[in-house]
């Protein structure tokens, strides 16, 4: 199994359109690329401070890396159901039940991510009236990126409910590959001794 198929979960393949797991690819690599980035500017921050001769910079950068691996960590966790969602709850019920359970969570999941939106873009729009420094770079670059999480989160949202209302929620999850990793249990454990 390629790493690529490896980014893109098998789980809950019946909430999920063929057509967006290339997106979902895409937000898991740069999730990755975002936090490795993250981690070295702290590093070099770090470095650089200890030596004497701090990048101011470098700080501008650190707090751009995360905030955008936070929104873009959060949308491409929406459609692999692990954030944002309560699963738990959903599971542990069936038909009627879990379907209101599920559609309800979902729906509250796509308000949030009309706020997003909504609140994103006006922040966004007020940040060319600010500027970090030292670059003097406008903060709105901060904030562009809350809008478009909006829309990734509502995209998935949307997707999950569709599926779940056509197909169903409750489908029994096939077995992973890690399932396979796991040895048998060894033979006769547990089991007493007849006397």
């Amino acid at each position: 199994m390629s790493i690529a198929e490896r980014l893109v979960l098998r789980r809950q393949r019946h909430l999920k359109w063929r057509a967006l797991d290339r997106l979902e690819l895409v937000l898991m690599m740069l999730c990755g690329v975002l936090c490795f980035g993250f981690s070295l500017s702290v590093t070099a921050d770090i470095v650089t401070r200890t030596i004497g001769h701090p990048w101011l910079w470098l700080q501008e950068v650190t707090s751009t890396l995360f905030i955008y691996a936070i929104f873009i960590g959060a949308a491409v966790a929406t459609r692999r159901n692990d954030h944002l969602y309560l699963t738990a709850i959903g599971e542990a019920m069936h038909g009627r039940a879990r379907l209101l359970v599920e559609v309800l969570t979902r729906l509250i999941v796509l308000g949030v991510a009309l706020c997003l939106i909504r609140y994103g873009y006006l922040n966004f729009l007020r940040g060319f009236g600010s500027f970090r420094l030292p670059s003097g770079t406008p903060i709105a670059s901060l904030y562009i990126v809350i809008p478009l999480a909006g829309v990734l989160i509502a995209l998935f949202t949307v997707e999950q409910l569709v599926n779940g209302i056509v197909h169903g929620f409750d489908h029994p999850e096939p077995p992973s590959d890690d399932d396979n990793a796991i040895p048998p249990l060894i033979q006769g454990a547990g089991q007493g001794t007849a006397s």
